[in-house]
């Protein structure tokens, strides 16, 4: 077991993590938001839900063939003992996610190829969505690993100069260019490839370390152990997040998929950037006391963690019934005002999906992510009734309205299942009990 920090180098840390965290969520997301307003003034709502709608191909790729890779290297890093370890679970990590992730580009290909021959389409849009894949792993493994190593200050700035590129360049292509689709996605590449080989070359110290050892075999079973339940339960966080703008598509237009799309992002960014904040400083410290058998000061860092997004769901959801017109005027062009009406539903439905992420924690450090999946699906398949019938019957208001539905009983079901309010240390065996009644019934 590893010695406990001293109190005040503890606290002195965690105001550390605090400030960089807070830094580069701030910092990102007031440059998306500029980027969004000048943006949308630029192109048509047919056009932003064009690129929302292969956006949301890429975040499946993230979420569905590299994420899960990643998530586990995060868990498993505080339990290395030296830096030869460290390198080689960074090795495993990043082998597995380049794996997946060329599948991810291969399947993505495919489909496009199908899409385009039987509605004459342009595969190019495909192939553009498939570069913008790789360089968006490359960009999440980067920055996650860091966070994990508890390196706030380099993930910060790896991911604010990501989030200042790609709205700059998408912009100055569109002026340049032209209001069309594979400009916007090509300033994105554009980016991402430019801050990814800046910060790559900055934190160059991973690459020189990564060296074969006789552990990484090890590691590479621990990773796929704790990986693969996380791979159905991010298609299904998929699902939840951004199945929403494909049935608006299927059941509207691809202009109602930009103005929902828009709109839920400035009020996804207000909440989810918040509540990554809280993420990012509440979770390495969480994982790390849990990891080193501290379940007092793990309980209490939760704790404060669950309360702080609480606070975060009730002010910030307060704020937006008051402010909504004064937040679409300043963050979003004239011809998507219409959209404004969306925003309280969105935000409640923000703030239960942040809620239900924080009270699903215990199982994360538990490794019981086959038990995370239960509650992940009770939001999925909650969605999959009820978001269709309200698109259908109510249009863009039905789809902002199912968002607290699924959302809330998501975060139902994971608190459920968690036991947040138990401390893990008193209820091993009853939790051992569960896990097996969960494989008798798989």
């Amino acid at each position: 077991m590893k010695a406990s920090m001293p109190v005040g180098s503890t606290k002195r840390r965690l105001f550390g993590d605090a400030f960089w965290a807070l830094f580069g969520q701030v910092a990102s997301a007031i440059a998306l938001l500029a980027g969004t307003r000048i943006l949308t003034e630029l192109v048509t709502p047919d056009v932003y839900g064009q690129v929302a709608l292969l956006n949301g191909f890429v975040a499946l790729g993230v979420a569905l063939f590299s994420y899960p890779f990643i998530c586990a290297g995060m868990r498993l890093q505080p339990e290395c003992q030296s830096t030869e370890e460290r390198a080689g679970l960074y090795a495993v990590v990043s082998g597995l996610a380049a794996r997946s992730t060329t599948l991810a580009i291969g399947l993505l290909m495919l489909g496009g190829a199908a899409y385009s021959y039987f509605t004459h389409s342009d595969i190019g849009l495909f192939m553009l969505a498939g570069i913008l894949l790789a360089v968006t792993v490359r960009r999440e493994l980067g920055i996650q690993l860091l966070i994990g190593e508890r390196q706030h200050r380099g993930a910060s700035l790896w991911q604010t100069s990501d989030s200042i590129l790609r709205p700059l360049l998408a912009i100055s292509l569109v002026w340049w260019g032209a209001a069309k689709v594979e400009w916007v996605l090509l300033g994105y590449i554009i980016a991402s490839l430019l801050s990814n080989m800046l910060w790559s070359f900055v934190q160059g110290a991973h690459a020189r370390q990564s060296k074969r050892s006789t552990i990484t075999k090890q590691f590479k079973t621990n990773v796929w152990t704790y990986a693969l339940p996380l791979i159905p339960m991010e298609l299904i966080f998929w699902v939840n997040g951004l199945g929403d703008r494909y049935v608006i598509g299927y059941l509207l237009t691809a202009a109602e998929v930009g103005l929902y799309a828009a709109t839920y992002m400035i009020v996804n960014e207000a909440f989810n950037r918040s509540a990554m904040v809280l993420l990012r400083i509440f979770q390495p410290v969480y994982f790390q006391y849990f990891a080193q058998g501290q379940r007092q000061e793990s309980f209490r860092i939760l704790w404060t963690w669950i309360a702080c997004v609480v606070a975060l769901g009730i002010i910030g959801v307060s704020l937006l019934l008051v402010t909504k017109d004064w937040v679409a005027a300043w963050a979003l062009a004239k011809s998507y005002h219409s959209a404004v009406e969306l925003m309280p539903a969105i935000a409640v439905g923000c703030a239960l999906h942040a809620l239900g992420t924080v009270l699903a924690q215990p199982l994360l450090a538990n490794k019981r992510t086959r038990v995370l999946l239960l509650g992940r699906v009770s939001g999925a398949v909650t969605a999959a009734i009820c978001l269709p019938l309200m698109v259908k019957n109510y249009g863009l208001v039905g789809a902002a309205m199912a968002n607290p539905i699924y959302f809330g009983v998501e975060a139902m079901v994971l608190a459920m299942l968690a036991k947040p309010w138990r401390r893990l240390d008193v209820v091993n065996e009853e939790q051992m009990a569960e896990d097996g009644s969960c494989s008798a019934t798989a």
